[in-house]
């Protein structure tokens, strides 16, 4: 798998991630990132959800900052940094991306990003 940022006027898309983890059961969804000493480049912790919820992230026992994408239908709907051990960010999303801090510089709410197999 993998995360793509859509990019506009004819640029190619940006890969975010190609080493990507699902947090597909309620213990994976409840650690994130918790406990983990590092978050390399290239890598992203995806939460799909069945639909569209208020999906909450702190950063407890999270000692790196990341990068967070609310999307919605593939629509970022917000974008945020957040600092290790403190940072708190709320908003609706039927997917949550987490990734290394500096990774969706570039990304913005109302783009589009997806996540995919590598051979789609």
């Amino acid at each position: 798998m993998r995360v793509v940022h859509e990019r506009e006027g004819g640029e190619p898309d940006a890969v975010l991630a190609t080493e990507v983890e699902t947090a597909d059961s309620l213990l994976a969804t409840f650690r994130g990132l918790r406990f983990r000493r590092s978050f390399p480049e290239g890598h992203a912790l995806v939460f799909p959800f069945d639909s569209a919820r208020r999906c909450d992230v702190d950063m407890l026992f999270v000692p790196f900052p990341i990068d967070v994408l609310w999307l919605l239908d593939g629509r970022v709907e917000r974008v945020e940094t957040l600092r290790p051990w403190i940072g708190v960010g709320i908003a609706r999303a039927d997917t949550l991306v987490e990734l290394p801090a500096g990774t969706v510089s570039a990304v913005s709410e109302g783009d589009t990003v997806r996540v995919e197999d590598h051979g789609a």
